[in-house]
C-alpha cells in the first residue's frame, strides 16, 4: 500500500475514534472532569452551567468524529477548527499549556489529514 494512503488511513482512524471517545466521555466524565478545562469566559459567553456546556461540547465532538469517518476532507477541517477553539479556551484559562501544545500538534495532524484526503480518498468518500 502507498505510504500516503497508509498515513491517510491512520489519521482518519485516529480523528474518527478520538473525537467519538472524548465526546462520549463528556457525558460520563470517566476519563476526566472536563469542566476544569473550561475558561470562565466560555461560561460567561454561553449562560449554561459548565457541565451542560460540556454536554454540548460532547455532541459537537461526536459529530466531528462522524464527519471525519464519512467526509474526511470536510471533517478534518471541522476537527482542526474545533482544536483551535480548545487551544484558545486553554490559553484564556491560563493553565494546561501542555494540553494546548498537544492539541496544536493534533490540529496540525488534522490539517495533514485534510491535505492527504485530497489525494488519497476515493471521490465518493472525499
Amino acid at each position: 500500500m502507498d505510504p500516503a494512503q497508509q498515513a491517510f488511513l491512520l489519521l482518519r482512524t485516529v480523528f474518527t475514534v478520538a473525537p467519538l471517545v472524548f465526546g462520549l466521555d463528556k457525558f460520563t466524565n470517566l476519563l476526566a472532569d472536563w469542566t476544569i478545562y473550561l475558561a470562565p469566559q466560555a461560561t460567561a459567553l454561553v449562560p449554561l452551567p459548565a457541565q451542560s456546556l460540556m454536554y454540548a461540547v460532547g455532541v459537537v465532538e461526536i459529530l466531528a468524529g462522524i464527519a471525519v469517518a464519512v467526509r474526511p476532507r470536510f471533517g478534518s477541517l471541522l476537527v482542526a477548527a474545533w482544536l483551535a477553539g480548545i487551544i484558545i479556551n486553554l490559553l484564556l484559562l491560563g493553565a494546561f499549556f501542555d494540553v494546548a501544545l498537544r492539541d496544536f500538534g493534533l490540529l496540525v495532524g488534522a490539517l495533514a489529514l485534510n491535505r492527504l484526503s485530497r489525494r488519497t480518498a476515493a471521490p465518493a468518500r472525499a
